[in-house]
């Protein structure tokens, strides 16, 4: 797949088309070595993604120059490609937020995902048309594409399963899980300036279709769509006493939903993620009636049920007592978020390997400049004034700002701007600002995600010890 991105080894003379073997055996590499690596990098600034992204720049036009990117010539498979990672994430990230829709946790989320992301978009594309001087309608998308936290990348902050309710952590991965769909119809009001012919002219459409409809549509056909799947699934697993694998369940889930909402014009962004909190919406209904026998005598009205997938054994498939819902439900959401942590981690490490790869391209200190003030400024101000009066105490709320890493959601945007009739000149200038902020993203949120953390945690631990 990557290897039709025109990624090209260079050496004297001319260049060729870079063999997929080649490509293979980069991405291989580096899953492995990171693997190996994994429990001393946990205790380092270092990430994984940023590994990735160095990598790129060593063996690209700026390191040892056998590798180069020319995304502008293939930008509908580089949509494809990050929307999959995309969709894929999205759907990871609701089935770990095992929350009530009552939980007070969803009120910061919703902070984040919706007014702090409108006053980011604004305050982008004022910084963009002020200082790139780019055009109003330009600047605007350049804006939608950066200011969504994104869901791929965000790992790093977010919640690890369905057992991690911190408060922190749930407010990201809920805004990682909403922006990317609530910052479209920004873009999509950026094409209708930049292509008029090309994207509906009337304003009242895309009130009605971009805003109105697709965004709810979104997350009633996602969750719709994982509650009925689920919970039929779960029903005929346990009748036949069914223990084989469901990864293809979790795809089917997916491609499904995917489909549909591309069918029904509804937010696909939007509608991935609630296919996630449907299923395991599905898993909190289904464990409610049938509690796991293992904990069913110490439940009270008072108590919680573990999430069903911590008190099965996907590996010991033959102890399973699989007429028992709780077992089925449990064996079901365990093969889904190993199948996706593997795809999601797989499509990450090539798409940010090529990243660095291409970063000699587009790099641009006016991106440099405006990712600054989109990092220090923009950011944390929106988040500070969208979460006042929220109750959350001030470094909480500064934490927030600053922890909102920049990924694969612009470049999907990107392409997705490319591939509906934006310019050639206008879409180059957009990649070199766009690719900028994400590459500097990739390194400084993701070099300071983990000191911050882990500097919060301290904190948290001598006020417990002090109380």
């Amino acid at each position: 797949m990557i290897s039709s991105w025109n990624l090209r080894l260079t050496g004297s003379g001319t260049a060729e088309k870079m063999p997929l073997a080649y490509w293979l055996f980069l991405v291989g590499g580096l899953l492995l070595a990171t693997s190996l690596a994994s429990g001393w990098l946990r205790h380092t600034p270092v990430t994984p993604f940023a590994l990735y992204v160095v990598a790129g720049m060593a063996i690209g036009p700026w390191g040892l120059k056998v590798a180069q990117v020319h995304w502008l010539e293939h930008m509908t498979l580089m949509e494809q490609a990050t929307r999959v990672a995309l969709l894929v994430s999205l759907f990871l990230g609701g089935l770990k937020l095992r929350l009530s829709w009552r939980d007070p946790r969803w009120r910061m989320a919703l902070r984040l995902a919706f007014p702090a992301m409108v006053l980011t978009i604004a305050g982008g594309a004022l910084a963009a048309h002020a200082l790139a001087g780019l055009a109003w309608p330009l600047a605007l998308a350049f804006a939608a594409a950066v200011a969504p936290t994104d869901p791929v990348l965000a790992s790093l902050v977010s919640v690890d399963d369905a057992r991690d309710h911190d408060a922190l952590r749930v407010a990201l991965s809920g805004e990682a899980g909403l922006n990317d769909g609530a910052a479209m119809p920004a873009l999509s009001l950026a094409l209708l300036w930049l292509v008029p012919s090309t994207a509906p002219a009337d304003w009242r459409h895309w009130l009605l279709v971009d805003v109105l409809w697709a965004l709810p549509a979104g997350l009633l056909i996602g969750f719709g769509l994982a509650y009925a799947i689920g919970s039929l699934a779960t029903r005929l697993k346990a009748m036949s006493g069914d223990t084989a694998p469901s990864d293809l369940l979790a795809l089917a889930l997916l491609a499904l939903t995917w489909a549909s909402a591309e069918a029904l014009h509804a937010s696909i962004f939007f509608a991935a993620f609630a296919a996630g909190l449907g299923l395991r919406h599905t898993e909190r209904t289904v464990v409610s009636r049938h509690p796991n026998p293992a904990v069913r005598d110490e439940l009270d009205e008072l108590s919680s049920h573990p999430p069903a997938e911590v008190l099965v054994n996907p590996n010991l498939r033959d102890h399973v007592k699989p007429a028992e819902p709780a077992a089925s439900i449990g064996l079901m959401v365990s093969d889904a978020l190993s199948f996706g942590d593997t795809l999601e981690r797989l499509i990450a490490a090539g798409l940010t390997l090529a990243l660095g790869v291409a970063f000699a391209t587009f790099w641009s200190p006016t991106g440099a400049l405006l990712a600054l003030l989109l990092f220090v400024v923009v950011r944390p101000l929106s988040v500070w004034l969208a979460t006042a009066h929220s109750g959350a105490g001030h470094a909480h709320r500064l934490l927030l700002g600053w922890l909102g890493i920049r990924g694969i959601g612009g470049l999907n945007y990107l392409g997705y701007a490319a591939v509906r009739g934006v310019s050639t000149v206008e879409i180059h200038r957009l990649a070199d600002l766009v690719v900028t902020v994400v590459v500097l993203s990739v390194l400084v949120h993701g070099a300071s995600a983990q000191p911050l953390l882990a500097w919060r945690q301290a904190v948290q631990d001598r006020r417990q010890g002090s109380s």
